[in-house]
C-alpha cells in the first residue's frame, strides 16, 4: 500500500489561488471555478504520489533540490516534501519569472 501523504497549503499559496480565482471570475466565474477545480484536483494526486512533480529546474540550477512543482498550464505549483506532508508554497502563472517571484516571496 501506497504511503499516504498529507496536504498542507502555505498561507501565500492561499492567497495566490484566491488572487487567480478573483482575477479570471473578473471576465468569466465558470472558467474561475473550473480552474481552481483543476488546480485543486491535481494537488489532491500528490497526496499519494509526491515526487510526481519535476524538481524546480531554476532553482536546480542554483543548487536547490528541494523544491518540486506541479504543471497545471499555465499554471505552476511548487512545493517540498517533509516527512509524510506536502507543503503547497506557490501557485504562480507560469509565464511569470519563478526566482523572480521565490525572492519577492522570501523578503516579505
Amino acid at each position: 500500500m501506497r504511503k499516504k501523504y498529507k496536504l498542507r497549503w502555505a498561507g501565500p499559496a492561499r492567497i495566490d489561488l484566491l488572487e487567480i480565482a478573483e482575477f479570471i471570475a473578473a471576465q468569466n466565474p465558470a472558467a474561475a471555478r473550473n480552474i481552481v477545480k483543476a488546480i485543486r484536483k491535481g494537488i489532491s494526486g500528490l497526496s499519494m504520489a509526491p515526487k510526481r512533480g519535476r524538481v524546480v529546474p531554476e532553482l536546480a540550477k542554483n543548487g536547490i533540490f528541494k523544491f518540486r512543482e506541479l504543471i497545471i498550464s499555465p499554471w505552476r505549483i511548487v512545493y517540498n516534501l517533509e516527512e509524510k506532508v506536502v507543503n503547497i508554497l506557490l501557485v504562480v502563472d507560469g509565464r511569470r519569472d519563478l526566482q523572480d517571484v521565490f525572492f519577492r516571496r522570501l523578503m516579505r
